[in-house]
């Protein structure tokens, strides 16, 4: 069962996550969209949504860290265990709030807004289910790592050498094995909302308008008689 779980179940997932989303891509491009709810209501869509991504943003960036980069290169650039970890948990845990109650707002929205309810699908109710698991039990195994309760157990030389070993198509599953109940059932909970991000409204992270930042400034010229109008038009992305 470890074996299926660790060395085999989060390959299926990432199979699923590129599988779905080329599906998506190819067979259903205009689905690709948050379906938004906006003009059902807003005022706590303008709380709500930003306190969720910004939130998530920072959280994820902090599994990055916690993750990807070893123990033994933070300690070579003179980091202590004690600052590392002081860090990780102060910022963590004001992104993981900032990202609960984000969510709690939206959840509540959702399910208080007779509009907003009925705009909302199956696959919402299973996604929402299944991030807030996530969140959940990211911050439970958080505070019982804080204060101890976990016997001192460090994920960084065992939940992290675990995750990095999939890269290598070498999965250690026993270190997963022997790690603490909320880290597993987190490490689970998170496997299943990769796998469902194709298959949900979380599709639409791929299709982040980022060319808005960059495009060409849109240029307003009036139609009356005048030196603007007779002017000679310039490009749209040149400064007016």
């Amino acid at each position: 069962m470890d074996l299926l779980l660790w060395g085999v179940l989060p390959y299926v997932s990432v199979a699923l996550l590129v599988a779905g989303t080329i599906w998506r891509g190819r067979h259903d491009r205009f689905g690709i969209t948050t379906h938004s709810s906006q003009l059902h209501e807003s005022r706590l869509l303008r709380i709500g949504s930003p306190l969720f991504h910004f939130g998530m943003l920072f959280v994820v960036l902090g599994h990055v860290v916690g993750l990807l980069i070893p123990k033994e290169w933070t300690g070579a650039l003179g980091i202590s265990d004690h600052a590392y970890h002081l860090v990780a948990v102060s910022t963590g845990a004001v992104a993981g709030v900032a990202a609960a109650v984000g969510i709690g707002i939206l959840v509540y929205r959702r399910l208080r807004v007779p509009a907003v309810r009925k705009a909302t699908l199956k696959s919402d109710r299973l996604m929402y289910a299944v991030l807030l698991g996530a969140m959940a039990l990211g911050i439970l195994a958080t505070v019982l790592n804080s204060t101890g309760a976990t016997d001192g157990y460090d994920y960084r030389e065992g939940v992290s050498v675990w995750f990095r070993s999939l890269f290598a198509l070498s999965p250690d599953w026993g270190l997963m094995a022997g790690a603490p109940l909320a880290f597993r059932l987190h490490v689970l909970f998170g496997f299943a909302l990769f796998a469902l991000i194709p298959y949900s409204r979380l599709v639409h992270m791929f299709a982040v308008p980022v060319r808005y930042l960059f495009r060409p400034f849109v240029v307003y010229r009036r139609r009356r008689p005048g030196p603007i109008a007779n002017r000679a038009p310039k490009r749209g992305w040149e400064r007016v």
